[in-house]
């Protein structure tokens, strides 16, 4: 009998500056209904679903460049419950003039239906809030296949 996974426990973000990162995570969660909690050496912020933290960089990665095609992390996805929601985030992203990669839309490639806004953090760390209708990933988890076009990123 196969475990099974419930869901992201928690995530955990390396970032460059800690009070510059805690600034404008504590602007985006709050606005995602996200609570945060602080200790001595670990910020993190919680919903019901999951938990995300930042740690500070470290020794020779202090000060680097994020690189979502390098090993590691590519970007982080967090779900809406609707596109009113998406749409909601993006008036709050310009008002808060955080840089916005990419405009609420349809992105078809990625699903049926699949509706996101892309923006980055400080470190320039892709990150997405998307609306992506539970039922077309039911489908492709049933059937076992999902037809969505795929792109050779080499």
């Amino acid at each position: 009998m196969a475990i099974e996974v419930l869901g992201v426990e928690h995530i955990d973000l390396t970032v460059n500056d800690v009070a510059r990162s805690r600034a404008f995570y504590d602007k985006v969660f709050r606005e995602l209904g996200f609570r945060k909690f602080e200790g001595d050496d670990y910020i993190h912020w919680a919903n019901a679903q999951m938990t995300i933290a930042i740690r500070e960089a470290s020794g020779v990665h202090r000060d680097a460049q994020f690189d979502r095609y390098r090993v590691g992390l590519h970007h982080l996805a967090l779900r809406a419950r609707s596109r009113a929601d998406i749409d909601a985030f993006h008036d709050f992203l310009k008002r808060e003039k955080v840089q916005i990669l990419d405009a609420p839309a349809e992105y078809p490639h990625y699903g049926e239906n699949y509706y996101a806004v892309f923006f980055a953090d400080p470190d320039g760390m892709k990150l997405e809030l998307v609306h992506n209708p539970w039922g077309y990933w039911r489908k492709v988890m049933t059937e076992g296949s999902d037809s969505r076009p795929r792109y050779d990123l080499k």
